[in-house]
């Protein structure tokens, strides 16, 4: 399957198997080894120093990398060449991948700047069938008059190690009394308690498309018809 190509990737994934080890110093790590840990430093050789502790070990990984605006920062460098930053991508994203457990996900936040190629990149990395989501979130409300097409949103792209035992490990906070609450079971059902849906109606037309239907229980609900 081809995957994304640019400018010195053999030389960005020799790289990642070059990065060399480094210990962490005790003035560049907050915290207990055991419990919480905030390390100020490079995070490539963050990363690479944390794989002997915790490869195959994290459950959950959070990134907002640079979004490649072609801006400056007073904390870093937001203006590389594509290639560049494709390549810098690339050893942080194996190695977050082989920080994951196989039950683990991680998302990470950009824009349209590089996003469609990061999606790329991390199917080359994570393999596409462990893609979960790419989640839109609103940044602001948009509505800028220097814009072509003001747009209001940057998205999460989210992958698993292994989808499916993510799937199966995913969402497994208990549910409230209230929210128990909504669950019945009165035809016996044998796959368990169930909650009624919103009649199973599109909410989209207008009321002059939407018309009522009576059910053999008697129960009225409203469809929308289309003429």
């Amino acid at each position: 399957m081809p995957f994304l190509d640019w400018v010195n990737k053999n030389q960005a994934k020799e790289f990642t198997r070059e990065v060399p080890y480094h210990l962490l110093k005790q003035e560049s790590v907050y915290g207990e080894a055991s419990e919480n840990l905030l390390i100020q430093g490079d995070n490539l050789l963050t990363l690479k120093a944390l794989i002997p502790f915790y490869a195959g070990r994290v459950r959950c990984i959070f990134i907002d990398p640079p979004y490649n605006t072609q801006g400056a920062f007073e904390q870093y460098d937001d203006k590389l060449e594509h290639s560049q930053w494709l390549s810098m991508m690339y050893p942080r994203l194996v190695l977050l991948r082989d920080l994951l457990s196989e039950n683990g996900s991680i998302w990470v936040t950009i824009d349209d700047n590089e996003g469609h190629y990061l999606k790329v990149l991390m199917d080359e990395v994570f393999g596409r069938s462990n893609f979960i989501a790419t989640i839109a979130w609103e940044k602001d409300k948009g509505g800028r008059g220097d814009a072509d097409i003001s747009t209001s949103q940057d998205m999460i792209l989210g992958f698993a190690r292994q989808r499916r035992r993510w799937a199966e490990t995913r969402n497994l906070i208990e549910r409230t009394v209230v929210q128990k609450g909504r669950f019945r079971n009165p035809d016996n059902d044998p796959r368990g308690p169930w909650r009624q849906g919103d009649d199973g109606t599109a909410k989209s037309g207008t009321e002059k498309q939407r018309f009522p239907i009576t059910l053999p229980s008697g129960r009225v609900i409203k469809r929308r018809i289309q003429v």
